[in-house]
């Protein structure tokens, strides 16, 4: 079978590391990577051993699939323009700006029959593959993802930024619709929001807590998840899982001893990149679609929504 013709728009931070891994994939010819900065593109390009290209309309006839890694402002009409052209996206996250772009998105996937995949990254964590396989009727979850300024990403809130991990995450798990939101956040170094609290509550009697911030002194990336009869926890850092069953509390309340998963090393980018490449080959679906991306930002839009009418009210101006 032959290689699929790839590409990488955008290679910058995280849009390197795209490139450098479909350019190490047997199943994927890297054609070339693009940036507007063309010392950036040809630096790039020099890496991964193909061409540097400077304005990604040059590139839509000689590719099969593309990453797009470019500010989330531009996300729509370039993944728009890929997409009419009949080629496989995949859209880092979060996958536009409004839910009607995403929609639209959606549309022409659709109707094109391309694949469509956002990059939430943190769902090929295996810490976070095996919650999902442990966890099946959630009813309260706690997540905290904090990091350190990085001035990179704030083209957008700390919500869209970080806590979108988390609520795709936590969607997949809990499966219900969200019934109340109860959202507060401020911004601290930047004039968006760089540190977040929302309190989900689900139809299905499930709630969740989500901490973000991007203002942090540690790194910490951890969900908790408590359901009848279970207890299990994940670390994205470090890779880990916490199980605690009942019975065992029950029947040894003094001596519990929790199942401690440590999982090895992997490199959840390179694993996103092979499913998508599987996904254009019409292998598999991918894990992270269109509407799943979609429903994440969504609930993120509502959650930033949310904070911004609680500093309107409180008197707080000029958050974006």
């Amino acid at each position: 079978m032959e290689p699929v013709k790839t590409a990488v728009i955008g290679v910058g931070y995280l849009g390197r590391f795209h490139a450098q891994k479909y350019a190490m994939l047997q199943d994927s010819q890297l054609v070339g990577v693009v940036d507007t900065d063309e010392y950036q593109a040809r630096k790039v390009a020099e890496e991964c051993d193909t061409e540097p290209f400077f304005d990604y309309r040059d590139i839509i006839d000689m590719v099969d699939a593309v990453s797009i890694v470019v500010p989330t402002t531009f996300h729509y009409q370039v993944a728009r323009d890929f997409l009419m052209a009949g080629k496989h996206v995949l859209l880092e996250k979060p996958m536009t700006v409004t839910v009607e772009e995403a929609d639209e998105l959606i549309r022409i996937s659709e109707e094109k029959k391309a694949v469509l995949q956002v990059g939430h990254l943190e769902r090929f964590n295996p810490a976070i593959v095996t919650l999902t396989q442990q966890v099946d009727a959630p009813l309260f979850i706690e997540a905290h993802r904090l990091s350190g300024f990085k001035p990179r990403a704030i083209d957008v809130d700390v919500v869209l930024d970080l806590m979108i991990h988390d609520i795709d995450i936590i969607l997949a798990l809990v499966n219900s619709p969200v019934k109340e939101i109860r959202a507060a956040g401020v911004p601290v170094l930047t004039s968006r929001v760089d540190i977040a609290n929302v309190r989900l509550m689900f139809e299905s009697g499930c709630t969740a807590n989500l901490t973000a911030s991007r203002i942090s002194l540690k790194d910490l990336r951890r969900i908790r998840v408590f359901q009848p009869g279970r207890y299990i926890s994940a670390d994205c850092t470090d890779r880990t899982n916490l199980i605690v069953h009942g019975e065992d509390a029950i029947n040894n309340p003094m001596g519990i001893e929790p199942q401690f998963l440590e999982h090895n090393q992997t490199d959840n980018l390179l694993e996103e990149i092979k499913e998508f490449i599987s996904a254009v080959r019409g292998e598999k679906q991918p894990t992270v679609d269109g509407a799943a991306g979609r429903r994440a930002l969504s609930l993120a839009t509502e959650i930033t929504q949310s904070i911004l009418n609680g500093l309107e009210e409180a008197g707080i101006d000029g958050v974006m």
